[in-house]
């Protein structure tokens, strides 16, 4: 885990879920190389981990309290954010303790700028309930163009992302938070010539959300120096063991891709 304590206050922030994907589908696609700029960040691959939700608001609202996916090994794993509350066995002089309701208020109270990005529907700000998450940011963004339904949606969010923090003052940290929704279904317009959504379409999705994530990359460094963490909220069934979709215990849900990095500033 890197020291968050240390880096907070000298690094913007970048927390990006890539709503939907599975671990094993994000980890063949590393091995054979189909998602470079992702994997220029993973020496050692992804790491696979445990989500605490099985469909998008409860994962995010657990993330928001400071309970990002948990690694899939037995131990008390400490936590690179976490809110202040007695008791807690997972918080270490490297985890960023706010003394806030929710980590973006934390950040907030940090003098970070908090900007969301959204993609699927419970970030939408279309009813009561699609405005929940969103509304805890100082800012916010969503748009049928940033959705699942269009098929250049990680393109739209990532040119929202660079537009928005290009003009933003240099002298103030920022934390992003972008929920790419590409990879949930619909994905088959991923794949050529598929009719429904498959392993195989969610697979193409990653791919294409791969290039633009590239693009957010470097053009974050123009600003840099960045602490990026990129994950699953949770994972999908297409079929194993009867199962199709999400919020439901299945591995293919509870099994996520995890990294964090830092993005260095261009010299």
């Amino acid at each position: 885990m890197l020291n968050a304590s240390r880096l907070i206050g000298t690094h913007d922030v970048l927390f990006v879920t890539l709503d939907t994907l599975r671990f094993d589908v994000a980890a063949r696609l590393h091995i054979a190389g189909r998602t470079p700029s992702l994997s220029a960040h993973l020496p050692n691959g992804w790491e696979k981990r445990h989500t605490p939700g099985s469909f998008t608001f409860a994962a995010h609202a657990a993330f928001f309290a400071g309970f990002l996916p948990t690694p899939a090994t037995p131990g008390k794993h400490p936590r690179p954010f976490a809110l202040k509350f007695p008791g807690s066995e997972t918080t270490t002089d490297e985890t960023a303790v706010f003394d806030a309701p929710d980590i973006v208020a934390g950040f907030r109270g940090a003098g970070y700028h908090t900007l969301c990005v959204g993609g699927v529907g419970f970030f939408n700000k279309l009813t009561p309930l699609g405005g929940v998450l969103p509304g805890l940011f100082d800012e916010s963004h969503w748009a049928p163009e940033l959705s699942v339904t269009d098929p250049r949606s990680t393109e739209h969010q990532v040119n929202l992302v660079l537009r928005r923090v290009s003009e933003h003052p240099a002298e103030r940290r920022v934390f992003v938070f972008l929920n790419v929704s590409a990879i949930h279904q619909p994905n088959l317009f991923y794949l050529p010539g598929a009719v429904d959504d498959t392993i195989e379409s969610h697979a193409a999705a990653l791919e294409y959300v791969d290039r633009h994530l590239g693009r957010l990359f470097c053009g974050l460094r123009v600003r840099g120096p960045w602490l990026a963490v990129v994950c699953s909220d949770h994972g999908t069934a297409y079929g194993e063991d009867g199962f199709t979709g999400h919020r439901l215990a299945h591995p293919t849900v509870w099994d996520v891709p995890y990294a964090e990095f830092v993005l260095n500033r261009d010299v």
